[in-house]
């Protein structure tokens, strides 16, 4: 007993050296990054000064930035407005396809298409579409007799039309999620609602919804966290302008961290920009646990 003992502790000895390669990854790649960060959030760190520490005051700093704060309401608001239209759309896409029609299979190929093209490269044509002048959006509305909208020339209208841009990108995410959501449910609930005489209506709001509730959350989790992620969409089209219209947390960091070159005050921006996602999260776990 004690020699397979042995021979097993030796073993799993031996095993342990598979993981080094991964763990050192893992250090490497996630948790320095985060360490230093934290460690540049607690310092005065500048090109032109020497670094010191300077404990919570660039958290102090921080909050009483009006900057700060009205970058975070704009991407409460890019986040509530790319998120809702994703999982309308995403929902009412995913009925739609579950049914059968002709050329169906194709019809989701061409619909999942932006999901799978890279947001920098579509944010490009986006750009060119919006343009005051030249783009095609502008030349559609005014063959049909509307005027004109300035898209991401106007402070109004800038943050609904990036978040167009984040809801026509990733709407197909929610549609697959949703669309493997239809196919698990099962056929005893439609079927007592089709007896019993429920419209299509009727049928969506009390058994197919209720049903689809968890997937429905699912797709919010994740799109909450990609929302409150967007940067390449942003940048590209505005650099958070027009002045700081459409400056969200992600670009107010990188201004600071790239721009100005204040390392520690962008990075308690990071943290802190972490704890607010972290806190949604949560919320969105909380709501599905209790929908469950």
């Amino acid at each position: 007993m004690s020699l397979n003992l042995t021979g097993g502790l030796h073993n799993a000895g031996r095993y342990w050296l598979f993981a080094v390669p991964a763990i050192v990854v893992i250090l490497a790649v996630i948790a320095f990054p985060w360490l230093f960060t934290l460690y540049a959030s607690l310092h005065l760190m500048e090109p032109t000064l020497p670094t010191r520490f300077v404990g919570l005051n660039n958290f102090i700093s921080l909050f009483r930035d009006p900057n700060f704060g009205w970058s975070l309401v704009r991407t409460i608001y890019f986040a509530f407005l790319s998120v809702v239209a994703s999982l309308v759309l995403g929902v009412f896409a995913a009925l739609v396809f579950h049914r059968q029609f002709v050329l169906r299979g194709w019809a989701r190929t061409i619909f999942i298409m932006p999901m799978m093209a890279t947001p920098v490269a579509t944010s490009l044509i986006w750009t060119m579409m919006f343009h005051p002048q030249v783009g095609v959006l502008n030349y559609i509305l005014t063959s049909v007799g509307l005027p004109p909208a300035q898209w991401v020339s106007n402070a109004a209208t800038v943050i609904p039309t990036l978040a167009l841009v984040e809801t026509w990108h990733w709407t197909p995410l929610v549609m697959l999620i949703i669309l493997g959501g239809l196919a698990s449910l099962p056929t005893e609930p439609f079927e007592a609602a089709k007896i019993d005489g429920a419209n299509a209506v009727q049928t969506f709001f009390y058994v197919t919804l209720p049903l689809l509730w968890p997937f429905v959350l699912v797709c919010a989790l994740l799109r909450t966290i990609e929302a409150f992620k967007a940067f390449d969409t942003i940048y590209v089209i505005t650099r958070g302008g027009p002045g700081d219209a459409s400056e969200t947390l992600n670009m107010f960091l990188y201004q600071n961290a790239f721009s100005y070159f204040h390392t520690g005050y962008a990075s308690a921006v990071a943290i802190v920009f972490f704890l607010v996602v972290l806190v949604f999260v949560v919320l969105q776990l909380a709501l599905k646990r209790s929908a469950t």
